[in-house]
């Protein structure tokens, strides 16, 4: 009898913490207007936490959970992830059960005593416009898919897009008359971003000599890249597409989508680009976000001195 009780008692216990995370889920795509990706992976640090509680036994709601539990769960994971991961994890969980705060089902939140480790500040991965333009180079253009490449590459550099955002982009969004793309970001917010002529005319190549070739998905009518099923691009392609860039012109650096972006805003920057024109374009919510890019090059400022302030 003790038995069934204690099963019984940790399935109510699980059912009341997959309520609340359904709860917490809407939250974060109704009032904080988060990407799907987003809400995953706040999902995985609480599904994390939920799958600990089941391997132990332990009987204890997202309501009336404290500290003292939550660290023993911090302990154990830190012995197999790293730094970085533990504090996205921590800062995740602190998330969750602010909300519970928020909607009255707590007074406290039993992750205000614990630290994240320290990590530092992790500085952006940059190319050089002349490693850029190599990678570029290297694209085999013989084939369909290199012309595609090209035109994604270029896009990427020049509009400083998320990965995300570029398997997204739609014809709908090229108002190439004007100059600009309209961009869906996170939270499926939007802004216009500039896009120049020459990376116009690489995708005006693709779209006339390959894409008006392809059999295209209904579904996929509006999408600009395309595989060669005529669907959308998913994030892994891009991925390895960069990669075998990489490994083609033995390039030692570790590079991913999100590098032609830290590039874009690095190289407008070190240019002398206005921070809150990047902060824009980038479609940060946050300017401390963009002025990370600060700390990658700080050669120009004494320029910017020099030219600008009247004591110099």
């Amino acid at each position: 009898m003790a038995l069934i009780n204690q099963i019984n008692s940790v399935i109510f216990t699980k059912m009341k913490w997959q309520n609340a995370l359904k709860d917490y889920k809407h939250y974060l795509k109704i009032e904080r207007g988060l990407s799907q990706n987003s809400i995953d992976n706040y999902e995985y640090d609480i599904l994390k936490l939920i799958k600990y509680l089941e391997n132990h036994e332990i009987s204890v709601s997202p309501t009336v959970i404290t500290h003292d539990t939550l660290q023993p769960f911090i302990y154990e994971l830190a012995k197999t992830i790293n730094a970085r991961s533990q504090s996205r994890l921590i800062s995740g969980l602190r998330s969750f059960f602010s909300y519970l705060v928020f909607e009255d089902y707590r007074t406290t939140n039993p992750l205000d005593h614990i630290e994240s480790p320290k990590t530092g500040r992790k500085l952006p991965d940059t190319l050089s416009l002349e490693e850029i333009d190599t990678l570029i180079s290297a694209i085999d253009l013989s084939k369909p898919q290199g012309q595609r490449n090209k035109a994604i590459l270029e896009t990427l550099y020049s509009c400083g897009l998320r990965v995300s955002e570029l398997t997204h982009l739609k014809l709908s969004d090229l108002f190439f008359d004007e100059g600009f793309i309209k961009v869906t970001g996170k939270g499926d917010k939007q802004r216009f971003v500039p896009i120049g002529s020459n990376t116009q005319k690489y995708i005006n190549i693709y779209l006339k000599e390959i894409r008006s070739h392809i059999n295209v998905h209904p579904e996929f009518r509006d999408t600009l890249f395309l595989n060669r099923r005529g669907k959308q691009l998913t994030r892994a392609m891009i991925f390895t597409i960069i990669k075998q860039l990489a490994i083609k012109i033995d390039l030692q650096k570790n590079i991913s989508p999100h590098t032609f972006r830290h590039s874009f805003a690095t190289h407008l920057l070190e240019n002398g680009a206005d921070l809150r024109a990047i902060q824009m374009m980038l479609g940060h919510e946050s300017i401390t976000t963009t002025e990370i890019y600060m700390h990658v090059d700080r050669s120009h400022l004494k320029d910017v001195l020099m030219a600008y302030h009247p004591r110099k």
